[in-house]
């Protein structure tokens, strides 16, 4: 099973979640920071790092001298990473995609490949289970591409040890959220019940609900008298599944570092209790 930990907006406490949630998974998992522009999950998880490497993209190189100006290249690219300037073939590999389409189609050869380093991806253990993480280079616009060479390794690590994979997603509901949850069997939303909180969190329905995929709720800094949230998930149909209080020694344990499950019995049954939901959320999602 793939859990997807996401959220509409940065700060509502889906990496606190995931962190939970990995502490008290029974089952072998993999706690993956696919947040590769801003990872943090090992703040809280604390891993043991054994390796890191270098991710890079294949990008286009080009030969001018076997160009003849067809075009077919610069028709296709989407992004603009080939162009015709005055009579001359140019790259730019920074907005290159990697998709190869320029290659295949160049019926001269005139373009090789190159690539570019796009950050690091790092792996270990945490004291429950494996460690995965997509760390991406200052000034690297293109997140996907990592988040693909991080979720490669974490194929690997399932095909050879089975299990489960929690995985902290980006925020937001642009290219690196979609792609994040994509691959999920369950998408886990991260909410607050305040205006902008509520507003993103619509964008995140919106945006995941064609994916198809069985989603729950988590209702970050409960306690507010505004039940706008809770109704909302009713309306749409999605069900929260755990309401973690505004509290102040919450928050003193999140700023130390700390992870909410293991703060005190209580809160390590309530996290308990949201990974035994999610086997059934799912199950519930395939007899719909």
């Amino acid at each position: 099973m793939i859990v997807a930990v996401a959220s509409g907006k940065g700060g509502t406490g889906k990496t606190t979640v995931c962190a939970s949630l990995a502490s008290v998974w029974e089952r072998p998992a993999v706690a993956v920071d696919l947040d590769v522009e801003e990872p943090n999950l090992h703040l809280f998880l604390r891993p043991v790092v054994r390796w890191r490497e270098a991710a890079t993209l294949e990008t286009p190189v080009a030969d001018p001298a076997r160009c003849t100006l067809c075009r077919k290249c610069t028709d296709l690219c989407q992004f603009k990473a080939v162009a015709v300037l005055g009579k001359r073939l140019a790259v730019f590999p920074e907005m290159c995609h990697g998709c190869g389409g320029c290659l295949a189609v160049c019926p001269e050869g005139a373009l090789g490949v190159g690539s570019r380093e796009l950050g690091s991806v790092e792996g270990g253990e945490t004291r429950n289970g494996h460690y995965l993480a997509g760390r991406l280079r200052v000034g690297e616009a293109m997140s996907p591409p990592l988040q693909r060479a991080v979720k490669a390794r974490l194929a690997s690590i399932l095909s050879r040890t089975g299990g489960d994979a929690l995985l902290d997603c980006p925020p937001g509901v642009s290219c690196p959220a979609v792609n994040a949850v994509r691959d999920a069997h369950v998408i886990l939303l991260v909410a607050e019940p305040t205006p902008f909180g509520i507003h993103d969190f619509t964008l995140a329905l919106e945006a995941f609900a064609p994916l198809g995929k069985p989603m729950g709720v988590v209702i970050n800094r409960a306690g507010h008298a505004d039940s706008t949230l809770t109704r909302l998930c009713a309306e749409k149909g999605v069900p929260v599944l755990l309401e973690i209080p505004y509290d102040r020694e919450i928050a003193r344990e999140y700023a130390s570092g700390g992870v909410l499950a293991a703060m005190n019995p209580r809160m390590a049954a309530r996290f308990a209790d949201l990974r035994d939901a999610l086997p059934r959320l799912i199950k519930e999602a395939a007899h719909a």
